[in-house]
């Protein structure tokens, strides 16, 4: 008698209408989930993340058993366990000896690339499908991509709404703007707070991966004291609900606004659940579509969450495919300074810096333009090596995985690529900082300082590394102008700009502790 079909499933593909699953009978099937070191290990993941993803799992699990399907479950304190997909798979297939082992295709390079020895390794039959959770294929991409001098995301995604019909009015789009950034960049009020995202308390299943977790990776980045992220679809839908109900409309404007201590304000706090497979991104589009057709939400709040989901989000999964493996080595700057130890400890002077990394390290989550214009900026700023930098946040994020975070940070924070994704560097002085945050108010720094060991050190910073690239910078047309401003400073006025950048580089100190990776 033949013997069934093995479906191994991986963490961030927890939905039943997976392409592995979708077509199966329930009698003929084995579902194979993994807990693996190896995965929890390869950088050192902040605490809160490796308990969601392996707590997601548990409860997804069970949510397949309650369906009727025959779940093989491997926990990571099983011990036999391999400790690797490879590993797990192997042991499985001995176990079990399936005809077809059908998987959907992995996420990130590294896992996909040890999916596809699978056919020469194992006995059985093996198929890899696509993950077609993405709108855009890889070929499409490609296609889209190919012969194009620079790849730029708004076109990408005028695509995306077509081929979906989001916001659309015929062939136009809705309102007659594709894109409504311009509205979406109000700084934050006085007093500016958001109604509370639903907080979820550990039942038996989370807490056993909480103890877990701070007995097997107790040295790892991150608190513990806190666990409150959606580990279900139920938990997940009912914070998108919140989300639609009380902060979407005030999302727009404010989606780039930092206010400190205020760690989630109007933003959905849906990427962990959306990256896990829990809940579905085009689903949760045209609810948002649905709220500004029902009149319960404006359009530039409802576009920024749209363009987020179908426009950059697809985006960088097409570009890390299309660019990969070169652009995990990337590095168009020559950028060579160690990250500073301050991004773990999160002990500086620098306001905005020390309240980011606060809410990374409590929460495991910052939002997008903390992640860009504060912590990404400074890294960019300071020329700290792209794979520090990319190790960090690959780390401290619990919706960071490689096909997402590798494109942002290499490419869109650091300017690593050379411009393939960005159309110029996102650098800013303090002056950006304190126009969208009330971080400046109450920091040692003084950012009306420009010079000097008071200045905010954004300021000086800032000039130094627009020095250093002139070359490259210059013809940017988006940045090239400012150049006319360094040259009317005069000599001595340059030099006070330099001379109080590298009195701060000497201040810094490395990293003296193998935070993301093991030695």
């Amino acid at each position: 008698m033949p013997g069934p079909v093995l479906v191994p499933i991986l963490g961030d593909q927890l939905t039943r209408d997976l392409a592995a699953i979708r077509g199966r009978t329930k009698d003929d099937t084995i579902i194979l989930m993994m807990e693996v070191w190896d995965e929890a290990t390869y950088v050192k993941h902040h605490k809160q993340k490796i308990v969601l993803i392996f707590s997601a799992m548990r409860h997804f699990a069970e949510e397949l058993r309650d369906a009727g399907w025959t779940v093989d479950y491997v926990r990571l304190d099983d011990p036999d366990n391999a400790g690797s997909f490879t590993g797990e798979v192997a042991r499985a297939i001995e176990r079990h000896e399936p005809r077809l082992l059908s998987v959907t295709e992995a996420g990130e390079w590294r896992v996909r690339q040890d999916m596809e020895q699978w056919a020469d390794k194992f006995a059985c039959e093996v198929e890899i499908l696509r993950d077609d959770r993405f709108l855009c294929s890889q070929a499409e991409f490609d296609e889209w991509a190919e012969d194009r001098k620079e790849l730029r995301m708004e076109f990408f995604y005028r695509e995306m709404r077509r081929k979906t019909g989001l916001l659309m009015d015929g062939d136009k789009p809705e309102g007659g703007e594709w894109n409504y950034d311009s509205a979406n960049r109000r700084p934050p009020k006085e007093g500016l707070a958001a109604p509370e995202r639903p907080r979820f308390v550990p039942d038996a299943i989370t807490q056993e991966c909480v103890d877990l977790v701070e007995k097997r990776f107790g040295d790892h980045f991150g608190s513990l004291e806190r666990f409150e992220w959606p580990v279900t679809r139920e938990q997940a839908e009912e914070a998108a609900d919140a989300f639609f109900a009380e902060r979407i409309e005030c999302f727009g404007p404010y989606q780039d606004a930092m206010v400190a201590g205020e760690d989630d304000l109007f933003h959905s706090m849906l990427s962990t659940s959306i990256n896990l497979g829990l809940l579905d991104p085009l689903d949760l589009c045209r609810r948002a579509e649905q709220a500004y057709r029902d009149g319960k939400a404006p359009l530039n709040s409802v576009e920024g969450f749209i363009r987020q989901i179908i426009g950059w989000r697809e985006y960088v999964r097409g570009f890390y495919w299309h660019q990969m493996p070169h652009l995990q080595k990337a590095n168009a700057l020559n950028a060579q300074r160690g990250l500073p130890e301050f991004y773990w400890t999160g002990e500086t002077d620098m306001a905005c810096m020390a309240d980011c990394i606060r809410s990374t390290r409590d929460n495991a989550h910052a939002h997008h333009i903390q992640r860009l214009m504060v912590l990404g900026n400074f890294a960019l700023l300071a020329g700290v090596n792209p794979r520090e930098v990319q190790d960090w946040y690959l780390v401290v994020y619990a919706d960071a995985y490689e096909w997402v975070e590798l494109p942002n940070v290499a490419a869109m924070i650091l300017y690593a690529d050379g411009g393939k994704l960005a159309s110029k560097p996102y650098a800013a002085s303090g002056n950006y900082i304190n126009k969208m945050s009330n971080y400046c108010s109450a920091c040692r720094y003084s950012v009306s300082k420009k010079t000097g060991e008071d200045a905010c050190p954004f300021n000086p910073l800032y000039w130094h590394f627009m020095h250093r690239h002139r070359e490259r910078l210059e013809a940017n047309p988006r940045i090239g102008r400012i150049y006319a401003t360094w040259d009317r400073m005069g000599a001595d006025r340059q030099q006070d700009y330099l001379d109080s950048a590298e009195a701060f580089f000497d201040s810094l100190e490395p990293a003296g502790k193998h935070w993301a990776r093991s030695s």
